[in-house]
């Protein structure tokens, strides 16, 4: 992918985003393009290309049962924590799933 191709495909998501956030009325939703792009990545590698917004998506679920005040074992540890547990279960994955 050349520069132009990834200022441009930034530019894209940027753009999608804020389209999203408007749509779901959802401008102040904090997102992480680089850490959630990279967790998808992740996932689909790590598992199966379908893990991928599977795995995004009970990621946004956790966010919003902690914003929502219900209680997770993240709470309080911010996304880093839920993103970082994960990425360390992708990681185990591949090797203990398939032995």
């Amino acid at each position: 992918m050349t520069d132009h191709d990834v200022r441009e495909t930034q530019r894209i998501l940027a753009e999608w985003i804020s389209a999203l956030r408007l749509e779901l009325d959802a401008a102040e939703a904090p997102v992480d393009i680089e850490v959630i792009l990279g967790l998808a990545g992740t996932a689909a590698h790590a598992v199966l290309r379908p893990a991928a917004p599977l795995t995004t998506y009970l990621l946004g679920y956790v966010a919003g049962r902690a914003a929502g005040g219900s209680h997770t074992r993240f709470d309080g540890a911010g996304l880093d924590t839920a993103v970082a547990a994960i990425q360390r279960l992708a990681a185990n994955y591949g090797s203990s799933s398939r032995e």
